[in-house]
């Protein structure tokens, strides 16, 4: 396809098929280099037990440990050949139910899902960010720029609770606080959602921000309300109004593209449609601090005590087990 003549005459299509190449080859790398590490290992443990090599036989050790989890990432990614599993991803956490805690909570989660993209390699790009009004923050938005961003961070939509010691009650009382994540598909240029002029309604305000120099001093954030769906998108980390009103608009294309593709999918559309119940009974996830260590996911019974870590950014586990629960139930569908 490359070596048409008439490849390169357009521009969108081009970086499509380019991307989708880049993927590819850089699975058959893995797959290769994989092959001949496991090969090389084979060779190094029948030398190993030959010579009664203890030292070796640890390496060798060492070295399948590794090669598991390699081999264990690359299905995970060959896995991911959903429609929009390749795009990079828009993910919005909002404080529910809960108060401060819940701003605190939303926080942390923004936190989390930080590390998680520092370790994965992905960029970040904030596209809106609104502080709490005691502590923690009540809302943001950011895109998470990097391979298969959103077939990744698709399974964290949701409702995620925590239960702990409240920092913010003078009694010590246990609280429960609830934050909701939603993540969206980064629209290409190659996917046109059109929007119609009269369906929204755009407002400008000034961004806010901690004070002093940092406060803006134009009215150059924009909101936009898309009115058939009461879909709402605001952007206000450019200084530029014209820039932040872009960004606001491909983030509500992003939104709108998926709200079609949940209407066609029952049980993503019943999420959508609870999406504002953001309380008891509707949570993916539980982070519980007090009074054990627990972080599970109530979708799958999977579970880990080292709440620390997954606060750190570590949930792959958590993301890798629902992928698969996923994909073994929609084996099961077609059998």
């Amino acid at each position: 396809m490359i070596a048409q003549k008439d490849f390169w005459n357009n521009p969108d299509a081009t970086t499509s098929v380019l991307k989708e190449r880049t993927v590819l080859t850089h699975a058959i790398s893995n797959w290769e280099k994989l092959n001949q590490d496991i090969e090389e290992n084979e060779i190094l443990l029948g030398l190993a037990i030959e010579e009664s090599d203890s030292d070796t036989l640890k390496d060798v050790e060492k070295n399948i440990d590794n090669i598991e989890d390699r081999i264990k990432e690359l299905s995970i990614s060959l896995m991911l050949d959903g429609e929009d599993d390749d795009k990079n991803a828009i993910v919005s956490i909002n404080a529910g139910a809960g108060g401060t805690d819940s701003q605190d909570w939303a926080e942390m989660l923004f936190r989390m899902y930080s590390r998680w993209c520092d370790r994965k390699g992905y960029k970040i790009n904030v596209i809106d960010f609104q502080p709490g009004d005691e502590a923690g923050i009540k809302g943001v938005t950011f895109t998470a720029n990097g391979e298969n961003a959103y077939g990744y961070l698709k399974v964290e939509s949701g409702v995620h609770r925590l239960v702990r010691i409240s920092p913010f009650n003078a009694n010590g009382k246990r609280q429960t606080s609830f934050a909701s994540v939603f993540v969206y598909p980064e629209l290409d240029k190659t996917i046109q959602v059109e929007v119609a002029d009269k369906d929204i309604r755009i407002d400008v305000f000034r961004a806010s921000g901690a004070g002093g120099q940092h406060v803006n001093k134009t009215s150059s954030a924009v909101r936009i309300t898309h009115i058939p769906t009461g879909v709402v998108v605001q952007c206000q980390q450019e200084s530029s109004q014209h820039r932040n009103r872009e960004i606001a608009m491909n983030v509500l294309k992003a939104r709108l593209y998926q709200y079609e593709k949940q209407k066609q999918d029952s049980k993503l559309q019943e999420m959508h449609d609870s999406k504002d119940d953001i309380a008891w009974g509707s949570q993916i996830r539980s982070y519980v601090m007090h009074p054990y260590q627990m972080v599970k996911d109530h979708r799958i019974d999977f579970e880990t005590g080292n709440i620390r870590n997954v606060l750190d950014g570590g949930i792959d586990s958590f993301i890798e087990a629902v992928l698969l629960s996923d994909n073994n139930k929609n084996r099961v569908s077609l059998s």
